[in-house]
Protein backbone atom coordinates (compact mmCIF):
# COMPACT_ATOMS: atom_id res chain seq x y z
CA UNK A 1 0.00 0.00 0.00
CA UNK A 2 1.13 3.53 -0.75
CA UNK A 3 -0.22 6.53 1.12
CA UNK A 4 0.60 10.17 0.57
CA UNK A 5 0.10 12.15 3.77
CA UNK A 6 -0.28 15.86 3.15
CA UNK A 7 0.48 17.98 6.19
CA UNK A 8 -1.02 21.43 6.68
CA UNK A 9 0.74 23.15 9.57
CA UNK A 10 -1.47 25.26 11.82
CA UNK A 11 0.09 28.12 13.79
CA UNK A 12 -3.04 29.37 15.58
CA UNK A 13 -6.74 28.61 16.06
CA UNK A 14 -9.40 31.31 16.42
CA UNK A 15 -13.16 31.55 16.39
CA UNK A 16 -14.62 33.38 13.38
CA UNK A 17 -17.70 33.66 11.15
CA UNK A 18 -16.37 31.10 8.67
CA UNK A 19 -14.56 27.80 9.20
CA UNK A 20 -11.42 27.91 7.07
CA UNK A 21 -7.62 27.83 7.05
CA UNK A 22 -5.87 31.00 6.00
CA UNK A 23 -2.19 31.92 6.36
CA UNK A 24 -1.61 29.06 8.79
CA UNK A 25 -4.54 30.00 11.01
CA UNK A 26 -7.51 27.69 11.56
CA UNK A 27 -10.69 29.74 11.88
CA UNK A 28 -13.75 28.01 13.35
CA UNK A 29 -17.39 28.99 13.20
CA UNK A 30 -18.25 27.76 16.69
CA UNK A 31 -22.02 27.73 16.25
CA UNK A 32 -21.79 25.84 12.95
CA UNK A 33 -19.43 23.30 14.47
CA UNK A 34 -21.72 22.65 17.44
CA UNK A 35 -24.67 22.25 15.07
CA UNK A 36 -22.67 19.78 12.95
CA UNK A 37 -21.56 17.56 15.84
CA UNK A 38 -24.66 17.79 18.02
CA UNK A 39 -27.97 15.98 17.96
CA UNK A 40 -27.21 13.03 20.23
CA UNK A 41 -30.15 12.42 22.56
CA UNK A 42 -27.78 11.40 25.34
CA UNK A 43 -26.04 14.78 25.45
CA UNK A 44 -27.63 17.74 27.20
CA UNK A 45 -25.27 20.45 25.95
CA UNK A 46 -22.10 20.98 23.92
CA UNK A 47 -19.63 23.82 24.10
CA UNK A 48 -16.29 24.41 22.37
CA UNK A 49 -13.30 26.21 23.87
CA UNK A 50 -9.74 26.79 22.67
CA UNK A 51 -6.50 26.11 24.53
CA UNK A 52 -3.13 27.17 23.14
CA UNK A 53 0.44 26.20 24.10
CA UNK A 54 1.79 28.34 26.93
CA UNK A 55 -1.61 29.53 28.19
CA UNK A 56 -2.48 29.10 31.88
CA UNK A 57 -5.19 26.58 31.03
CA UNK A 58 -6.02 23.19 32.52
CA UNK A 59 -8.19 20.71 30.58
CA UNK A 60 -9.81 17.95 32.65
CA UNK A 61 -11.24 15.33 32.64
CA UNK A 62 -9.87 14.45 29.18
CA UNK A 63 -11.59 11.61 27.30
CA UNK A 64 -9.85 11.46 23.90
CA UNK A 65 -7.52 13.45 21.66
CA UNK A 66 -8.03 13.27 17.88
CA UNK A 67 -6.19 14.77 14.91
CA UNK A 68 -8.35 16.25 12.12
CA UNK A 69 -7.74 14.32 8.88
CA UNK A 70 -9.59 13.80 5.61
CA UNK A 71 -9.32 11.37 2.69
CA UNK A 72 -8.53 13.24 -0.50
CA UNK A 73 -7.94 10.38 -2.93
CA UNK A 74 -8.36 6.63 -2.67
CA UNK A 75 -11.03 4.29 -1.33
CA UNK A 76 -12.92 4.85 1.88
CA UNK A 77 -12.93 7.77 4.25
CA UNK A 78 -11.45 8.75 7.57
CA UNK A 79 -12.50 6.59 10.56
CA UNK A 80 -13.79 3.67 8.45
CA UNK A 81 -16.58 1.63 9.99
CA UNK A 82 -17.36 4.53 12.32
CA UNK A 83 -18.00 7.67 10.26
CA UNK A 84 -17.20 6.23 6.81
CA UNK A 85 -18.10 3.02 4.99
CA UNK A 86 -16.12 -0.11 5.80
CA UNK A 87 -13.74 0.20 2.86
CA UNK A 88 -10.09 -0.70 3.26
CA UNK A 89 -8.18 2.53 3.77
CA UNK A 90 -4.48 3.33 3.74
CA UNK A 91 -3.94 4.11 0.06
CA UNK A 92 -4.21 7.25 -2.04
CA UNK A 93 -3.91 10.59 -0.30
CA UNK A 94 -4.90 11.90 3.11
CA UNK A 95 -4.55 15.44 4.44
CA UNK A 96 -3.95 16.26 8.11
CA UNK A 97 -4.16 19.48 10.09
CA UNK A 98 -0.93 19.39 12.11
CA UNK A 99 -0.28 21.09 15.47
CA UNK A 100 -4.00 21.01 16.24
CA UNK A 101 -6.26 18.47 17.95
CA UNK A 102 -9.81 17.89 19.05
CA UNK A 103 -9.95 17.11 22.77
CA UNK A 104 -13.15 15.72 24.28
CA UNK A 105 -13.87 16.65 27.89
CA UNK A 106 -16.75 17.18 30.29
CA UNK A 107 -18.34 15.21 33.10
CA UNK A 108 -16.30 12.14 33.96
CA UNK A 109 -17.15 8.86 32.18
CA UNK A 110 -14.77 6.51 33.99
CA UNK A 111 -12.31 7.08 36.81
CA UNK A 112 -9.27 6.87 34.55
CA UNK A 113 -9.60 10.10 32.61
CA UNK A 114 -6.84 12.66 32.61
CA UNK A 115 -5.40 16.16 32.79
CA UNK A 116 -3.71 18.33 30.15
CA UNK A 117 -1.97 21.46 31.42
CA UNK A 118 -0.97 23.90 28.69
CA UNK A 119 1.88 25.39 30.75
CA UNK A 120 3.84 24.70 33.92
CA UNK A 121 5.38 21.42 35.13
CA UNK A 122 2.40 19.34 34.00
CA UNK A 123 2.85 20.54 30.42
CA UNK A 124 6.33 19.00 30.45
CA UNK A 125 4.77 15.54 30.83
CA UNK A 126 2.18 15.65 28.05
CA UNK A 127 2.90 16.07 24.32
CA UNK A 128 -0.62 17.46 23.91
CA UNK A 129 0.41 20.69 25.66
CA UNK A 130 2.24 21.57 22.43
CA UNK A 131 -0.92 21.52 20.31
CA UNK A 132 -3.62 24.09 19.64
CA UNK A 133 -6.49 22.20 21.26
CA UNK A 134 -10.11 22.54 20.19
CA UNK A 135 -11.84 21.29 23.33
CA UNK A 136 -15.35 19.89 23.00
CA UNK A 137 -17.17 19.86 26.34
CA UNK A 138 -20.12 17.46 26.17
CA UNK A 139 -22.46 17.34 29.17
CA UNK A 140 -24.63 14.19 29.43
CA UNK A 141 -28.28 14.06 30.35
CA UNK A 142 -29.00 13.16 33.96
CA UNK A 143 -28.85 9.49 34.84
CA UNK A 144 -27.07 8.40 31.66
CA UNK A 145 -25.35 5.02 31.86
CA UNK A 146 -21.54 5.08 31.57
CA UNK A 147 -21.45 3.04 28.35
CA UNK A 148 -23.95 5.31 26.57
CA UNK A 149 -22.07 8.33 27.87
CA UNK A 150 -18.72 7.06 26.55
CA UNK A 151 -20.18 6.12 23.16
CA UNK A 152 -21.86 9.51 22.74
CA UNK A 153 -18.74 11.51 23.63
CA UNK A 154 -16.61 9.26 21.42
CA UNK A 155 -18.78 9.89 18.38
CA UNK A 156 -18.95 13.63 19.02
CA UNK A 157 -15.16 13.73 19.07
CA UNK A 158 -14.83 11.96 15.72
CA UNK A 159 -17.50 14.15 14.17
CA UNK A 160 -15.63 17.23 15.39
CA UNK A 161 -12.34 15.96 13.93
CA UNK A 162 -14.03 15.16 10.62
CA UNK A 163 -15.72 18.58 10.55
CA UNK A 164 -12.36 20.32 10.89
CA UNK A 165 -10.54 17.80 8.73
CA UNK A 166 -12.72 18.36 5.68
CA UNK A 167 -11.41 21.93 5.49
CA UNK A 168 -8.04 20.46 4.53
CA UNK A 169 -9.36 18.53 1.53
CA UNK A 170 -8.74 21.25 -1.05
CA UNK A 171 -5.74 22.88 0.62
CA UNK A 172 -2.21 22.69 -0.73
CA UNK A 173 -0.15 20.86 1.89
CA UNK A 174 2.98 22.42 3.34
CA UNK A 175 4.61 19.00 3.19
CA UNK A 176 3.77 15.65 1.62
CA UNK A 177 5.24 12.47 3.03
CA UNK A 178 4.95 9.11 1.26
CA UNK A 179 4.58 5.85 3.16
CA UNK A 180 4.69 2.55 1.30
CA UNK A 181 4.64 -1.09 2.33
CA UNK A 182 5.02 -3.63 -0.44
CA UNK A 183 3.32 -7.05 -0.39
CA UNK A 184 5.46 -9.50 1.57
CA UNK A 185 7.05 -11.46 -1.28
CA UNK A 186 7.77 -8.28 -3.22
CA UNK A 187 9.42 -6.65 -0.23
CA UNK A 188 11.61 -9.69 0.42
CA UNK A 189 12.76 -9.65 -3.20
CA UNK A 190 13.33 -5.91 -3.09
CA UNK A 191 15.34 -5.96 0.16
CA UNK A 192 16.89 -9.44 0.28
CA UNK A 193 19.71 -8.41 2.61
CA UNK A 194 17.70 -6.41 5.14
CA UNK A 195 16.22 -7.94 8.33
CA UNK A 196 12.45 -8.39 8.19
CA UNK A 197 10.94 -6.41 11.06
CA UNK A 198 7.34 -6.30 12.26
CA UNK A 199 5.39 -4.40 14.88
CA UNK A 200 3.07 -6.19 17.31
CA UNK A 201 0.53 -3.57 18.33
CA UNK A 202 -1.31 -4.56 21.52
CA UNK A 203 -4.74 -2.93 21.83
CA UNK A 204 -6.56 -2.33 25.11
CA UNK A 205 -9.62 -4.61 25.17
CA UNK A 206 -10.39 -5.46 28.80
CA UNK A 207 -13.96 -4.21 28.59
CA UNK A 208 -15.73 -2.11 31.22
CA UNK A 209 -14.83 1.07 29.31
CA UNK A 210 -11.45 -0.41 28.31
CA UNK A 211 -12.12 -0.78 24.58
CA UNK A 212 -10.47 -0.18 21.21
CA UNK A 213 -12.12 -0.40 17.78
CA UNK A 214 -10.73 -1.68 14.49
CA UNK A 215 -12.77 -0.65 11.44
CA UNK A 216 -15.60 -0.14 13.92
CA UNK A 217 -15.32 -3.62 15.47
CA UNK A 218 -14.69 -4.03 19.19
CA UNK A 219 -11.16 -5.49 19.25
CA UNK A 220 -12.13 -7.93 22.02
CA UNK A 221 -13.88 -9.86 19.28
CA UNK A 222 -10.94 -10.22 16.92
CA UNK A 223 -8.12 -12.71 16.71
CA UNK A 224 -4.68 -11.27 15.92
CA UNK A 225 -4.44 -10.18 12.31
CA UNK A 226 -2.35 -8.14 9.88
CA UNK A 227 -2.76 -4.50 8.92
CA UNK A 228 -0.80 -2.30 6.58
CA UNK A 229 0.66 0.52 8.71
CA UNK A 230 -0.99 3.11 6.49
CA UNK A 231 -4.45 1.82 7.40
CA UNK A 232 -3.80 2.98 10.95
CA UNK A 233 -2.93 6.48 9.70
CA UNK A 234 -6.39 6.71 8.14
CA UNK A 235 -8.14 6.03 11.43
CA UNK A 236 -8.70 2.27 11.12
CA UNK A 237 -7.92 1.99 14.85
CA UNK A 238 -9.59 4.36 17.31
CA UNK A 239 -9.74 4.68 21.06
CA UNK A 240 -12.86 3.93 23.04
CA UNK A 241 -11.26 3.41 26.41
CA UNK A 242 -10.91 5.08 29.76
CA UNK A 243 -7.71 3.38 30.98
CA UNK A 244 -5.17 5.38 32.96
CA UNK A 245 -4.53 8.65 31.17
CA UNK A 246 -0.74 8.33 31.22
CA UNK A 247 -0.53 5.20 29.07
CA UNK A 248 -3.76 5.00 27.11
CA UNK A 249 -3.49 5.44 23.35
CA UNK A 250 -5.78 8.32 22.40
CA UNK A 251 -6.94 8.21 18.79
CA UNK A 252 -4.33 10.89 18.02
CA UNK A 253 -1.61 8.44 19.04
CA UNK A 254 -3.03 5.67 16.85
CA UNK A 255 -2.99 8.03 13.86
CA UNK A 256 0.54 9.27 14.68
CA UNK A 257 2.08 6.10 16.10
CA UNK A 258 5.74 6.91 16.70
CA UNK A 259 6.93 3.31 16.39
CA UNK A 260 5.32 3.04 12.96
CA UNK A 261 6.80 6.39 11.92
CA UNK A 262 10.31 5.38 12.99
CA UNK A 263 10.10 1.96 11.35
CA UNK A 264 9.12 3.68 8.10
CA UNK A 265 12.11 6.01 8.47
CA UNK A 266 14.39 2.96 8.55
CA UNK A 267 12.47 0.98 5.89
CA UNK A 268 14.65 0.15 2.90
CA UNK A 269 17.73 1.50 4.67
CA UNK A 270 18.46 -0.59 7.75
CA UNK A 271 15.36 -2.80 7.89
CA UNK A 272 12.51 -4.18 5.82
CA UNK A 273 9.38 -3.03 7.68
CA UNK A 274 6.98 -5.84 6.80
CA UNK A 275 3.84 -4.63 8.58
CA UNK A 276 1.75 -4.56 11.74
CA UNK A 277 0.24 -7.44 13.69
CA UNK A 278 -2.61 -6.20 15.87
CA UNK A 279 -3.60 -8.19 18.93
CA UNK A 280 -5.77 -7.65 21.98
CA UNK A 281 -5.48 -7.62 25.77
CA UNK A 282 -8.33 -9.72 27.11
CA UNK A 283 -9.11 -10.56 30.73
CA UNK A 284 -9.45 -14.35 30.77
CA UNK A 285 -6.45 -16.67 30.62
CA UNK A 286 -7.81 -18.70 27.70
CA UNK A 287 -8.22 -15.54 25.63
CA UNK A 288 -4.70 -14.41 26.48
CA UNK A 289 -3.30 -17.81 25.47
CA UNK A 290 -5.23 -17.80 22.19
CA UNK A 291 -4.16 -14.30 21.18
CA UNK A 292 -0.50 -14.74 22.13
CA UNK A 293 -0.40 -18.09 20.29
CA UNK A 294 -1.78 -16.46 17.15
CA UNK A 295 0.58 -13.51 17.45
CA UNK A 296 3.63 -15.76 17.70
CA UNK A 297 2.33 -17.89 14.83
CA UNK A 298 1.95 -14.85 12.58
CA UNK A 299 5.48 -13.68 13.40
CA UNK A 300 6.83 -17.08 12.38
CA UNK A 301 4.59 -17.29 9.29
CA UNK A 302 5.90 -13.93 8.06
CA UNK A 303 9.47 -15.08 8.56
CA UNK A 304 10.28 -12.10 10.75
CA UNK A 305 13.76 -11.59 12.12
CA UNK A 306 12.62 -9.19 14.83
CA UNK A 307 9.58 -7.41 16.25
CA UNK A 308 8.76 -4.49 18.48
CA UNK A 309 5.87 -5.14 20.88
CA UNK A 310 4.05 -2.27 22.58
CA UNK A 311 1.34 -2.67 25.18
CA UNK A 312 -1.44 -0.37 26.33
CA UNK A 313 -2.22 -0.08 30.02
CA UNK A 314 -0.64 -1.95 32.90
CA UNK A 315 -1.27 -4.71 35.43
CA UNK A 316 -3.42 -7.34 33.74
CA UNK A 317 -2.03 -6.47 30.24
CA UNK A 318 1.51 -7.07 31.55
CA UNK A 319 0.68 -10.77 31.29
CA UNK A 320 -0.29 -10.39 27.62
CA UNK A 321 2.94 -8.47 27.00
CA UNK A 322 5.14 -11.15 28.53
CA UNK A 323 3.18 -14.00 26.89
CA UNK A 324 3.68 -12.36 23.51
CA UNK A 325 7.36 -11.76 24.17
CA UNK A 326 8.31 -15.25 25.32
CA UNK A 327 6.25 -17.05 22.65
CA UNK A 328 7.63 -14.88 19.84
CA UNK A 329 11.17 -15.41 21.15
CA UNK A 330 10.49 -19.16 21.25
CA UNK A 331 9.81 -18.97 17.50
CA UNK A 332 13.34 -17.63 16.99
CA UNK A 333 12.22 -14.02 16.45
CA UNK A 334 14.09 -11.34 18.40
CA UNK A 335 11.76 -9.19 20.47
CA UNK A 336 11.90 -5.71 22.00
CA UNK A 337 9.06 -4.74 24.34
CA UNK A 338 7.91 -1.18 24.97
CA UNK A 339 6.13 -0.50 28.25
CA UNK A 340 5.97 1.82 31.25
CA UNK A 341 6.36 1.11 34.95
CA UNK A 342 4.26 1.15 38.09
CA UNK A 343 7.11 0.91 40.57
CA UNK A 344 5.53 2.80 43.46
CA UNK A 345 6.07 6.42 44.38
CA UNK A 346 9.55 5.57 45.67
CA UNK A 347 10.40 3.56 42.53
CA UNK A 348 11.29 0.51 44.64
CA UNK A 349 8.41 -1.85 43.74
CA UNK A 350 8.33 -4.42 40.93
CA UNK A 351 7.76 -2.46 37.75
CA UNK A 352 5.62 -4.99 35.87
CA UNK A 353 3.06 -7.48 37.13
CA UNK A 354 4.71 -10.25 35.10
CA UNK A 355 8.22 -11.03 33.89
CA UNK A 356 10.26 -13.60 31.98
CA UNK A 357 13.94 -14.07 31.12
CA UNK A 358 13.00 -13.76 27.43
CA UNK A 359 12.06 -10.13 28.06
CA UNK A 360 15.66 -8.96 28.06
CA UNK A 361 15.30 -6.03 25.64
CA UNK A 362 12.98 -3.42 27.14
CA UNK A 363 12.20 0.21 26.45
CA UNK A 364 10.51 1.99 29.36
CA UNK A 365 8.59 5.25 29.16
CA UNK A 366 8.69 6.13 32.85
CA UNK A 367 7.26 5.35 36.28
CA UNK A 368 3.59 6.35 36.34
CA UNK A 369 3.53 6.43 40.17
CA UNK A 370 5.89 9.41 40.33
CA UNK A 371 4.10 12.30 42.02
CA UNK A 372 3.90 15.91 40.89
CA UNK A 373 2.27 19.13 42.09
CA UNK A 374 0.42 20.99 39.36
CA UNK A 375 0.06 24.71 40.15
CA UNK A 376 -3.26 26.57 39.87
CA UNK A 377 -4.29 27.74 36.43
CA UNK A 378 -6.16 30.90 35.47
CA UNK A 379 -8.71 28.94 33.47
CA UNK A 380 -10.10 25.41 33.71
CA UNK A 381 -11.84 23.82 30.73
CA UNK A 382 -14.13 21.12 32.06
CA UNK A 383 -14.03 20.68 35.83
CA UNK A 384 -11.56 19.75 38.56
CA UNK A 385 -14.25 18.29 40.85
CA UNK A 386 -13.24 14.71 39.89
CA UNK A 387 -9.48 15.10 40.40
CA UNK A 388 -9.51 13.27 43.74
CA UNK A 389 -11.06 10.15 42.21
CA UNK A 390 -9.29 9.79 38.86
CA UNK A 391 -6.50 7.22 38.59
CA UNK A 392 -3.41 8.87 40.01
CA UNK A 393 -5.41 11.13 42.29
CA UNK A 394 -6.31 10.61 45.93
CA UNK A 395 -8.32 12.20 48.72
CA UNK A 396 -6.96 15.72 49.03
CA UNK A 397 -5.32 15.86 45.59
CA UNK A 398 -7.22 19.05 44.78
CA UNK A 399 -5.97 21.72 47.13
CA UNK A 400 -7.93 24.82 48.25
CA UNK A 401 -5.75 27.12 46.11
CA UNK A 402 -6.52 25.12 42.95
CA UNK A 403 -3.21 23.30 42.80
CA UNK A 404 -3.27 19.52 42.36
CA UNK A 405 -1.00 16.82 43.73
CA UNK A 406 -1.24 13.62 41.68
CA UNK A 407 0.78 10.77 40.30
CA UNK A 408 1.80 11.44 36.68
CA UNK A 409 -0.59 8.56 35.93
CA UNK A 410 -3.28 11.28 35.82
CA UNK A 411 -1.56 13.27 33.06
CA UNK A 412 -2.73 12.40 29.54
CA UNK A 413 0.12 10.84 27.58
CA UNK A 414 2.74 11.07 30.33
CA UNK A 415 4.11 7.52 29.93
CA UNK A 416 2.55 6.46 26.64
CA UNK A 417 3.78 3.02 25.62
CA UNK A 418 4.20 3.76 21.93
CA UNK A 419 6.86 6.26 22.95
CA UNK A 420 4.63 9.27 22.21
CA UNK A 421 5.99 10.98 25.32
CA UNK A 422 8.19 13.85 26.47
CA UNK A 423 10.06 11.73 29.02
CA UNK A 424 13.35 10.07 28.15
CA UNK A 425 15.59 7.52 29.85
CA UNK A 426 19.29 7.45 30.48
CA UNK A 427 21.32 4.27 30.84
CA UNK A 428 24.11 3.83 33.38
Amino acid sequence: MRLELGKIFINDVQFADTTKVENGVLYINKEEMIQEIGGDEHIKSIDVELAHPGEEVRITPVKDVIEPRVKVEGPGGIFPGVLSKVDTVGTGRTHALKNVAVVTAGKIVGFQEGIIDMTGPGAEYTPFSQLHNVVVIAEPIDGLKQYDHEAAVRMIGFKAAAYLGKIAKDLQPDEVKVYETEPLLESVQKYPNLPKIGYVYMLQTQGLLHDTYVYGVDAKKIVPTLLYPTEIMDGAIISGNCVSACDKNPSYVHMNNGIIEELYEQHGKEINFVGVIITNENVYLADKERSSNWTAKLCKYLGLDGVIVSQEGFGNPDTDLIMNCKKIEAQGVKTVIVTDEYAGRDGASQSLADADVAANAVVTNGNANETIVLPPMKRVIGTTKFVDVIAGGFDGSLRPDGSIEVEIQAITGATNETGFVKLSAKGY
